[in-house]
């Protein structure tokens, strides 16, 4: 039967109870353990896909299509499990979920109350579908005392009572704050957010204290007798270089050995920690270093391209190489030369976004990067402003745009409303929700033997996650293939573009998928591989 982990967080918000979560599944992992990792969001949005990516950060896809919190792409990067609809819930899918029933008379006239019909929702997704796992690690959003997370906090501490003696444990992850005035690091914030806990029925097992500097054993003491936590289960969390750097960090500080001590699991078996070794090594002794530059249109929150910065990351490591990235917004090439912006970087990149505001400024970087013979990578929308550039300046098709925009004579980026998947029909309306007109999840593509995408994967079929509403139009593809462009992959009807780059160029690809979602740390994705190479190839040349 599957033990459960449930990880809260106190004080603030924005500590890494993501990163935290998946450092702790990484680790049980590499124990033997098989681990599944699960979000429960409080936030009353059904997913967060209509979110705006300034507030909520990135939203990551899974391959069965569910837009869900970015802290789901920590969880794969660090265990190499691909997550699904199901490890991502929200109070809003929750509430709709309820109601549903309650419109169909499932609950038999009964009036439907937080307790018992919200709580035990929860703990309907929380059990489900755990029959294959040793550890199932949940992760409660938000803060300690924060209103719209208590229906989450009261099912988890039912929990505990309704599973097996000794099937759940707690950990909170907290700040310890350092006073300059005073020169000390204070305990009492933690105090309070433990109480707070306590005041909810919940103990924490462990204490998991995020801290930027040593935490003395004093400090350690007062912790563990004011929160009646055990000495060694205070686990300082001190910052690292690098994300990655953090499971080798808990586990030195015994933050495995304390959870499984606290499951009653003794001897524990011993861990297999040497890909995480080996790959803190290549993080810590680089051989060259780059620069990428990032166009976009969010740049103001990093969050925003969260799987994107980690997948360029990974690719640096591919070629024991530091990835470092110029943020730039797009809409200043629409006011400035592009040249005083990118004449020094080693590779420009184009990532997905929404909406007109800044779409000139990225056709300006794609022109620049084809005609400067820079590498270049297009994603999602970034390939669709690509062949816009190609379509006006080497097709001469002068009015090229995206219906995206507004009517256009020349529609080279459009909606598109039906396409095969498998041997299913799928439609699209513009009139339908703005989650209901996306291509979502994983969508196969075959690539043309010979062509640069195909050697870079070695392979002619792919499989890649989507999350666009607007499509290159294939009935500009003869003419735009005539100009130079090369449609390298297409959906396997040939009625969807996937990938198009340049037979002329050193390194020139766009994609309409989103390869990013799909790197790992110990797996880095080929196209990013290739790309921080070509960026390294350059960086002799410049």
């Amino acid at each position: 039967m599957a033990r459960y982990v449930f990880i809260t967080g106190g004080v603030v918000s924005s500590l890494g109870k993501g990163i935290a979560s998946a450092a702790l599944g990484a680790l049980l992992q590499a124990r033997g353990y098989r681990v599944r990792l699960r979000k429960l969001d409080p936030y009353l949005n059904v997913d967060p896909g209509t979110m705006s990516p300034t507030q909520h950060g990135e939203v990551f896809v899974t391959d069965d299509g569910a837009e869900t919190d970015l802290d789901l792409g920590h969880y794969e990067r660090f265990t190499g499990r691909s997550a699904v609809q199901a490890d991502n819930i929200t109070t809003g899918r929750l509430y709709k979920n309820i109601l549903d029933k309650e419109r169909r008379g499932d609950y038999l006239g009964a009036t439907v109350q937080v307790i018992p019909h919200v709580t035990n929702e929860i703990k309907e997704f929380v059990l489900d579908g755990n029959e294959d796992y040793d550890f199932v690690l949940c992760e409660i959003g938000g803060t300690v005392g924060d209103i719209e997370a208590m229906p989450f906090m009261e099912a988890i501490r039912q929990l505990a009572n309704d599973l097996p003696r000794g099937n759940a444990v707690y950990v909170h992850l907290t700040l310890m704050p350092f006073i300059a005035a005073a020169g000390e690091l204070k305990t009492k914030p933690t105090q309070h957010s433990v109480k707070e806990l306590q005041a909810l029925g919940i103990a924490p097992d462990v204490l998991l204290v995020r801290a930027d500097r040593e935490i003395p054993e004093e400090e350690r003491r007062k912790l563990s007798l004011f929160c009646n936590v055990r000495p060694s289960a205070v686990i300082q969390a001190l910052d690292v270089a690098s994300i990655y750097d953090v499971p080798m960090a808990y586990h030195r500080e015994g933050l495995d050995d304390e959870v499984l001590a606290a499951f009653g699991i003794d001897p524990a078996p011993k861990p297999r920690l040497g890909p995480w070794e080996d790959l803190a090594e290549r993080i810590r002794k680089p051989e060259g270093e780059v620069t990428i530059a990032i166009v976009g249109k969010y740049t103001g929150l990093k969050d925003a391209y969260k799987s994107l910065t980690e997948a360029l990351y990974h690719g640096g490591l591919a070629n024991h190489t530091r990835v470092r990235i110029d943020w730039i917004e797009s809409e200043v090439f629409e006011k400035e030369d592009p040249a005083y912006w990118l004449e020094k970087v080693h590779g420009i990149l184009v990532p997905g976004g929404f909406g007109e505001r800044g779409s000139e400024g990225k056709i300006h970087a794609a022109q620049f990067a084809r005609e400067r013979k820079v590498p270049y990578f297009g994603i999602c929308f970034g390939m669709q402003m690509a062949v816009v550039e190609a379509a006006r300046n080497l097709a001469k098709i002068e009015k090229a745009s995206s219906t995206e925009f507004g009517p256009t004579e020349e529609p080279v980026v459009g909606l598109m409303t039906e396409w095969l998947r498998g041997n299913m029909l799928e439609k699209r309306s513009s009139s339908g929700d703005l989650g209901g007109t996306m291509r979502l999840g994983a969508y196969t593509a075959r690539l043309e033997e010979g062509s640069r995408i195909a050697g870079i994967y070695e392979k002619l079929e792919i499989s890649e996650r989507h999350r666009h509403r607007y499509e290159v139009n294939v009935g500009y593809k003869e003419r735009l293939e005539e100009s130079g462009l090369v449609f390298a992959g297409m959906s396997p009807d040939g009625v969807l573009p996937e990938t198009i780059e340049y037979a002329d160029h050193p390194w020139f690809v766009g994609v309409q998928f989103h390869p990013e979602l799909k790197s790992r740390p110990l797996e880095p994705h080929p196209l990013f591989s290739s790309f921080v190479a070509a960026a390294l190839e350059q960086s002799r040349l410049v």
